[in-house]
């Protein structure tokens, strides 16, 4: 290894093992049609990500539900025929 600790990798302070470079900020690279940032990429993919997670959580919700109705019915129907013979 080259001396430098996990935490020197990845410390932002001004004293790190990467010459001092403070990390953390946006790369802004010049296209024709006028700058885009690596931020609104990662915050539009993520903003997808969250959408398809949403979904998948609704559905597994209306899943749960729907069985856990039938579960209760079940028991109730089966409390009722025990009581009322």
């Amino acid at each position: 290894m080259n001396g430098t600790s996990w935490a020197d990798q990845w410390d932002n302070s001004g004293g790190s093992a990467r010459g001092g470079q403070v990390g953390g900020g946006a790369v802004v690279r010049s296209s024709g049609s006028g700058t885009t940032s690596n931020t609104a990429k990662y915050k539009e993919k993520m903003g997808q990500g969250l959408d398809k997670t949403k979904a998948v959580a609704s559905s597994g919700f209306k899943k749960l539900k729907t069985g856990s109705a039938i579960g209760f019915r079940w028991v109730k129907d089966k409390y009722h025929k025990t009581t009322h013979k």
